[in-house]
């Protein structure tokens, strides 16, 4: 990532606070969320995703580009008392996944497009595990580089079991399962 594109996401995440809560365009589906086991969060911004996480059960690793967003998400816990739970650092997802955890029972990715990770999510997954993931769309939106095109989530994870999924209103998301065995 561009040294300006990092400058202007410090920026975007030293605006106001968080609280812990599920991604909003996922809040409909978290039933499907394991409540124990290891979590991964993708671009986590200021935490408030991982946290919630951290507070119904999981072991969360999350990472963000943003020294600004970490440091708010690592306040988060401490505030929120989940932050031995939480795992948070600084990285540049141009340069692939972190390395850690080397299996989760869930990855979450929101609000953030990169198809070339698409691959390593889901080989991310333990056997049974669950990945959510919610990106702009160009369905009911704008086209543009950082919007999914039409059915993009279901056809890049075709070989997991999609439970939910859906697009509207500029808005794709999808949970699926990886196999069991």
């Amino acid at each position: 990532m561009s040294e300006e594109d990092r400058r202007r996401w410090d920026e975007r995440h030293r605006e106001g606070g968080g609280r812990p809560a599920p991604p909003p365009v996922l809040a409909h589906v978290v039933h499907l969320f394991p409540t124990e086991g290891t979590a991964m969060e993708v671009a986590c911004g200021r935490g408030e995703a991982a946290v919630w996480l951290a507070r119904r059960g999981l072991e969360v690793w999350a990472s963000d580009v943003s020294e600004v967003a970490i440091g708010a998400a690592r306040r988060l816990a401490e505030r929120c008392g989940v932050a031995h739970r939480c795992q948070f650092q600084v990285h540049d997802l141009d340069d692939g996944l972190p390395s850690e955890p080397p299996v989760a029972d869930l990855v979450l990715c929101h609000m953030f497009r990169d198809p070339r990770l698409y691959g390593p999510m889901a080989e991310r997954l333990r056997p049974g595990g669950i990945l959510a993931v919610a990106t702009l769309s160009e369905a009911g939106g704008e086209p543009g580089r950082f919007r999914a095109r039409p059915g993009e989530l279901p056809d890049a994870f075709a070989r997991l079991e999609i439970l939910e999924a859906g697009e509207s209103e500029g808005r794709a998301w999808m949970v699926a399962r990886a196999p069991s065995t």
